[in-house]
């Protein structure tokens, strides 16, 4: 387990992160979210030991980071947000020169680093400066340096940033991968991205811990309306009549025709949806009214990131979702360029 206790950094009178504490389990992928300048960067260049901290302790594994430097990074790989990579170095010789300050033997140098090329498809590149790669082998090449020597735990910044949509969804796939045998602190501006390899994620703003949890129990917990799609045959006032009575039910938004007796209607709900939808459905069939299709639109974690920024912000809130809604504009731009 890897534990971050009262964690504090101030650059001068400026405080970037204020004593945050969280833990990251053995196998478990961690998301950590912020708009720009929340701190993200900084909280894990101190976890890997690259940035001293004004105050608190971090341990990886039961050693702390400050005091047992060595034997803490001896189960760490890093992929920064700018990935450490010399331009003037081939993919191989780089990666030869990383194994050698891992400390990797000279027996064992040659297969690893055939291992990580492999893993990250950058075995086509080995023999090519480095200054002549694309941003997404760039990328991936500094994500091979960070998966050396396997080390029990990862810290990926970003580590998708630059690559094509086929090489996100490879990366995806690697680091599902990884949680068998390593931890993964991970952050990503692209938030349907956390919600798709996350176990958990923190949630932080001006070096400040809004959330800890589960997405699932983050969208229960901050709440919001949820909208029920139903579509059916028969009866078209007595269905209305049903959804609209239903407890949870607020309002029927709208209600479509679709041809011979069939009919879709569309309802804002409050509460437990699953429950609300399963009594809805109950009743219909209840009321011998055909049931063609119903399913529920959840809050997702963008309204839930934006939520908790909003409910435990105090102004400066439009500010915040601007610079998310930038991050966000700029990772697709992007994607649609290396398409």
């Amino acid at each position: 387990m890897i534990t971050i206790e009262n964690l504090t950094k101030y650059y001068g009178n400026n405080r970037a992160v204020n004593n945050i504490s969280f833990t990251i389990n053995d196998n478990e992928i961690l998301g950590f979210l912020g708009p720009n300048g929340a701190g993200k960067s900084t909280t894990m260049n101190m976890i890997a030991g690259f940035l001293p901290m004004t105050a608190g302790k971090v341990t990886i594994f039961g050693n702390d980071v400050s005091k047992e430097p060595v034997k803490a990074k001896k189960n760490l790989g890093y992929l920064p947000e700018i990935p450490p990579v010399y331009p003037d170095m081939r993919v191989r010789e780089y990666l030869s020169f990383c194994a050698g300050l891992k400390r990797i033997p000279a027996t064992k140098k040659s297969k690893e680093i055939s291992r990580v090329m492999e893993l990250l498809k950058i075995t086509d590149v080995k023999d090519k400066l480095i200054k002549n790669l694309s941003k997404g082998y760039k990328q991936r090449v500094g994500f091979a340096q960070a998966l050396l020597g396997n080390p029990k735990f990862l810290i990926l910044d970003e580590p998708t940033v630059g690559l094509d949509p086929k090489q996100v969804a490879e990366v995806r796939s690697i680091i599902k991968e990884l949680k068998k045998d390593h931890s993964v602190i991970f952050s990503s501006h692209i938030l349907s991205e956390v919600s798709a390899v996350c176990d958990r994620v923190v949630i932080i703003n001006k070096g400040d811990i809004k959330a800890i949890d589960t997405i699932e129990n983050l969208e229960k917990q901050t709440g919001g309306s949820i909208t029920l799609h139903i579509r059916i045959k028969g009866n078209r006032t007595a269905a209305a009549d049903i959804i609209q009575n239903t407890e949870g039910v607020t309002e029927i938004t709208k209600i479509n025709a679709e041809g011979d007796n069939s009919y879709e209607f569309i309802a804002q709900l409050e509460g437990d949806g699953d429950a609300i939808k399963n009594n809805i459905m109950k009743e219909l069939l209840n009321n011998n009214i055909q049931i063609s299709d119903i399913f529920t639109d959840k809050p997702d974690l963008e309204s839930v990131f934006v939520k908790l920024i909003n409910s435990k912000t105090s102004g400066g809130m439009k500010e915040l979702f601007d610079e998310y809604r930038e991050d966000m504009i700029k990772a697709q731009t992007e994607e649609e360029e290396n398409e």
